[in-house]
């Protein structure tokens, strides 16, 4: 049976009265420690460590970055101005998008760095920024994600310029005069050391062709475990392994590269916790199964409905009071068929009870492991239910309140009644 990450039982029953739920937690104290880790990253010759925005852009949890020395990787132009809006410094903020940003020349007036992932998005930015700097993300012909919806490399990858058309990334900067000063390459997920050191071979080796690069960015993807016993990435064991293949670049060219890494998940996965309340205890009979309802679901925690993702889930009891135990499902507020937090590990499809704590009507409900890629990508106003509110725990202990809990009238603002049904 899982027990609670960072929170206790007391704080998480505060939590409930003070800003009702569901709710975001996020605890400081972890996201800092992250951070430190990160910005250690063994470099053999200087480092940038971007942050993932997308995993979690709340803006307090920016400003808490932005202190520990962390750049950013802005996955649009919205994220992009969404960083500087936090407070980021504009030449930290790097925009890596599948949609070029309509108002691109102006971010980089003020500063913003783009990191092209097409030929088209190339020549765009040459026509529109001449002359200028420019990073190119090139997909190296490999992936590495757990699944194919996490596989952002190789064949069946949109993302990037294919390594076999280096030849017309080069001669499309030559007609525009860009300095392509950084190289990006990604290939997914992943704790093996191994797998980073051939994705710095290959990536390195792409980079040999183009002599006016000097930093490489290998991106994030590393493996977080947020079930107990599941196994995370050990970055100083990968970061030794990516030293190696640098100076050996140095050794055979003369050209000492900085490395990027730009870690989402790492930095915030384990350091978020959604609390939810328990409204309904429900079963389907001797043969069937037994249900906890609480009031959050896929509007929140999107990860277990679209792929199976699994994540620790904690009943706390209203007051302290001895209690069994027994095997449930959890089930999400939507009135979806998906909906549902305890999918089989490695089955979407499936189903399996979690051993809970007897749960009781008010109860509240932790998810932990949920900082990374849950507020951020919930499937936002399904049912009309409003976005949660969002609170960070400070390290001494304090609550903070970082977004209010969207109201009704937010989310039919920009619609127009008709004055007549035509």
């Amino acid at each position: 049976m899982e027990t609670l990450r960072f929170l206790n039982n007391d704080q998480v029953r505060e939590i409930q009265r003070r800003f009702g739920t569901p709710v975001f937690v996020y605890d400081q104290a972890s996201l800092e420690a992250r951070a430190a880790e990160v910005m250690a990253f063994p470099n053999p010759y200087g480092l940038t460590a971007r942050y993932a925005m997308k995993a979690l852009p709340t803006g307090a949890i920016l400003q808490v970055f932005v202190k520990a020395g962390l750049h950013i990787d802005a996955s649009s132009g919205y994220e992009a101005e969404r960083a500087l809006m936090a407070g980021m410094p504009s030449d930290r903020v790097q925009i890596t998008a599948q949609e070029l940003p309509r108002n691109l020349a102006d971010l980089m007036d003020q500063g913003v760095r783009f990191n092209a992932c097409s030929l088209e998005q190339l020549r765009h930015f040459g026509d529109i920024c001449p002359g200028r700097r420019v990073s190119v993300r090139i997909n190296p012909g490999a992936g590495s994600g757990h699944s194919n919806r996490t596989n952002v490399g190789g064949p069946s990858s949109s993302f990037g310029i294919w390594h076999e058309y280096v030849d017309e990334v080069l001669a499309i900067a030559k007609r525009a005069k860009l300095k392509l000063a950084r190289m990006h390459s990604h290939i997914g997920s992943g704790g093996d050391p191994a797998v980073w050191t051939r994705c710095a071979d290959l990536t390195l080796g792409i980079a040999e062709k183009m002599p006016e690069v000097d930093s490489v960015n290998l991106g994030g993807g590393f493996k977080v475990g947020r079930m107990t016993g599941e196994p995370s990435a050990h970055l100083k064991e990968i970061g030794l392994q990516v030293v190696e293949s640098f100076k050996m670049f140095e050794q055979r060219t003369g050209r000492k590269l900085q490395l990027e890494i730009e870690p989402g998940t790492y930095l915030v996965a384990n350091a978020g916790a959604l609390v939810a309340a328990i409204t309904d205890v429900v079963d389907t009979g001797g043969d069937g199964y037994r249900f906890i309802k609480a009031d959050a679901g896929m509007t929140e925690l999107l990860r277990p409905s679209l792929y199976g993702a699994q994540h620790p889930i904690v009943v706390v009891p209203s007051e302290d009071e001895a209690r069994g135990t027994g095997d449930y499902l959890v089930s999400g507020h939507c009135c979806e068929s998906g909906d549902l937090l305890t999918p089989a590990p490695g089955n979407p499809e499936a189903l399996q009870p979690r051993e809970l704590c007897e749960p009781k009507i008010g109860d509240a409900l932790v998810v932990d492991g949920a900082g990374a890629y849950c507020s951020s990508m919930a499937s936002k106003h399904y049912n009309s239910f409003p976005e949660a509110a969002e609170v960070l725990l400070g390290k001494d202990g304090s609550m903070h309140l970082i977004r209010n809990r969207q109201r009704l009238t937010q989310i039919v603002e920009n619609e127009m009644l008709l004055d007549e049904v035509p």
